[in-house]
């Protein structure tokens, strides 16, 4: 250990170097900028040789720094590794499960009953994820995100289709329908997710080509789109994926097969740097979300 420089500035470095951003390594590590450059000026005089270029605002590794980074990543990420392994080993196998608030309320928490009765020995902390946030994969296993299937850093493999479509409470369609064409929907209450873009885009795609979706409101979450059309409050577009059970037990009508978001889906995201095989609790997991894709 003499032979090494400080643990706290290499972290400090492998942030900044993996960001190439001070500020940013030091908003990760929760600790000031001016913390952050003290511990790579630290490192630099120990190594005797510059590890960044700095170039106005930007910091970016040299050619031995990137080399370095390199390393440092991959020795943290097997340090952290033990360390899981070591906490399982008293603990029993731990999940911590991040999913956005949509899919944990409507699929995953419904279910998660039968994996308690399948594996009772494996202990699951599910928390949020949201669209608009990176996920900290130091603190989370796996994750359920929402997107066309790519995310930085990162694996994915597809659980749920995204195909979107509207959808409206069955009281709601016999008291304004019947909705037998596209163009029938016109002037009727729009339910709409975060902004009115998507109508715009279904009825794009339902050959409306001069038609723009009624100002009807808008909601910041799924969970509360979902709700205002099971209220009968209008018509809304949603993923059939995730309202199956919805629309097989009749609280929710499918009005047309026209659909967009084809190239969306709910997938299950995990690290790219994490190699060699997954631990047993989180690939018994991985094996039983997908399981439950025809469930």
């Amino acid at each position: 250990m003499s032979r090494l420089p400080s643990l706290n500035a290499l972290r400090c470095f492998e942030a900044a170097a993996r960001s190439e951003s001070f500020s940013r390594a030091a908003e990760e590590l929760k600790v000031t900028q001016s913390a952050v450059s003290h511990q790579v000026r630290q490192l630099e005089q120990w190594f005797g040789l510059s590890l960044f270029d700095r170039l106005g605002r930007q910091t970016i590794p040299t050619p031995k720094g990137q080399e370095l980074a390199r390393a440092l990543a991959e020795a943290f990420d097997i340090m952290a590794a033990a360390c899981r392994r070591l906490q399982q080993s008293e603990t029993g196998p731990a999940l911590t499960i991040a999913a956005l608030p949509s899919f944990a309320t409507i699929w995953l928490i419904p279910r998660l009953s039968q994996f308690f009765r399948a594996h009772p020995e494996v202990s699951v902390k599910v928390v949020y994820a949201f669209i608009d946030q990176k996920i900290d994969f130091d603190e989370v296993d796996i994750a359920v995100l929402w997107g066309p299937g790519e995310w930085e850093g990162c694996r994915s493999t597809k659980l749920l289709p995204g195909s979107t479509v509207p959808v409206c409470n069955p009281i709601y369609l016999e008291r304004e329908g019947p909705f037998d064409t596209p163009q029938s929907i016109m002037g009727k209450p729009l339910l709409h997710d975060t902004d009115r873009v998507d109508w715009q885009n279904w009825m794009r795609k339902a050959g409306l080509k001069h038609a723009g979706p009624a100002p009807g409101p808008i909601f910041q979450d799924f969970n509360l789109l979902r709700a205002a059309a099971l209220a009968g409050q209008g018509i809304a577009l949603c993923p059939r994926s995730l309202i199956a059970d919805d629309l097989e037990s009749g609280r929710l009508v499918q009005l047309f097969d026209t659909a967009i978001k084809d190239d969306f889906s709910y997938s299950i995201v995990e690290p790219a740097s994490a190699g060699g095989k997954p631990p047993e609790a989180l690939q018994t997991f991985k094996d039983w979300l997908l399981g439950m894709r025809a469930g």
